[in-house]
């Protein structure tokens, strides 16, 4: 596995992490929980060191599943979890008090089976503590060893830059893959001038760019993405030729859909790591394969001119939800 560091951090990570949220929560029943436990393992020996899980998912029960997981090999892997809703539960809405902060830190180290967290993110943006608040607090977490690197998710460029200026943000966290490339207007620039790594999640489009989901894809109603705009019958369809072109992509390149998308991510920046989710072995091991396909500047034109005439079809998250993103 090739290694990456975050922005100016010192953070050092496998070059793909492994989001965990999609072990037992989000989308549908969840996987067993011995099950989950050897695939986090697994991917430990694949040589996988970056997890990502949340207080959030759940809420509570997927930092228990990593802590378990990951407690034998602790030395050897980085732990990413976050702060910054209601209770641990994200339709209850923002609270970054600083109180509250401390709280969830202390009870994340339990958790988690640890006695640090290495990247300890702020979910959300709360617009009722100021940033200078939330960075402080943070920061004083890192001066008592109880968080080593800050991070933040979805925040926008000027949450960023407040943030920053009180305690250096390690990590940005925010989704963006082929069909989601907002980031790159204003938000990757500003990490890359101020060493700020970013981390992709949902970098396969929620499962959509591996070719697996099409229009006529039956989703569960405990499944989050039919909350989603972009994944109704209609936007699926309509969205179905960027993937037939992944596909045909990925077709010359020998390689899967998924390792292109990946890969694609992977040749944008040498301080982004995404972090891809799965449930299925098999899939772990495809996603690792797109590590080592290497794609020039000439493959990233090739790929930036056929992307350029599609439109992608469908809302990020319904309007409520879009609300708290990017602030």
């Amino acid at each position: 596995m090739q290694m990456r560091t975050l922005g100016r951090s010192g953070l050092n990570v496998s070059a793909l992490g492994f989001g965990c949220m999609g072990l037992n929560f989000a989308y549908g029943t969840a996987m067993p929980k011995q099950e989950a436990i050897g695939l986090l393992r697994q991917a430990v020996e694949a040589g996988v060191t970056f997890f990502d899980t949340a207080e959030a998912y759940g809420p509570f029960t997927n930092e228990e599943l990593v802590g378990e997981a990951l407690a034998p090999v602790r030395d050897r892997v980085v732990i990413a979890t976050k702060f910054g809703f209601k209770d641990g539960v994200a339709s209850a809405g923002m609270d970054s008090r600083p109180a509250r902060i401390r709280e969830v830190a202390e009870a994340s180290l339990k958790r988690l089976k640890t006695d640090r967290i290495d990247l300890f993110y702020q979910h959300r943006v709360d617009p009722n503590v100021p940033m200078e608040d939330v960075a402080g607090t943070v920061m004083e977490l890192i001066a008592e060893g109880k968080v080593k690197h800050f991070g933040m998710s979805e925040a926008g460029v000027g949450s960023i830059r407040r943030a920053y200026a009180v305690q250096p943000v390690a990590a940005l966290q925010s989704e963006y893959s082929m069909w989601w490339r907002e980031p790159e207007n204003e938000v990757l620039p500003v990490c890359e001038e101020l060493g700020i790594g970013f981390v992709p999640f949902s970098p396969l489009g929620r499962g959509f760019l591996t070719g697996k989901i099409d229009a006529s894809t039956s989703l569960a109603k405990d499944d989050f993405r039919s909350t989603l705009p972009r994944f109704s019958a209609e936007a699926r369809q309509a969205n179905q030729v960027l993937v037939d072109l992944l596909g045909r992509i990925a077709a010359a390149r020998n390689a899967t859909s998924a390792q292109i998308a990946l890969a694609w991510l992977l040749a944008q920046k040498p301080w982004i790591v995404p972090i891809p989710g799965t449930t299925k072995l098999h899939r772990l091991q495809e996603n690792i394969g797109a590590v080592d396909i290497s794609l020039n500047a000439d493959d990233l034109r090739q790929i930036e001119e056929a992307l350029l005439p599609i439109t992608v079809q469908g809302g990020r998250y319904p309007a409520h939800l879009a609300a708290s993103v990017g602030k």
